[in-house]
C-alpha cells in the first residue's frame, strides 16, 4: 500500500489517475461574474 499500489489513493495521486478510490471532482457551474475574475487574475501573473 503505497505509491506503487494502483488501488490506493496515494498510488492514484502518484500516477495521476482517477477511479473509485479517488473520484474526480465535478465542476460546479460558475456565475459569469466569477469566471471573469478568475481569468483576470491568471492574466495578471
Amino acid at each position: 500500500m503505497g505509491k506503487g499500489d494502483q488501488r490506493s489513493k496515494r498510488g492514484k495521486i502518484f500516477r495521476g489517475t482517477f477511479g473509485k478510490t479517488r473520484p474526480k471532482r465535478k465542476k460546479a457551474p460558475e456565475a459569469p461574474a466569477a469566471r471573469g475574475a478568475k481569468t483576470a487574475r491568471k492574466a495578471a501573473k
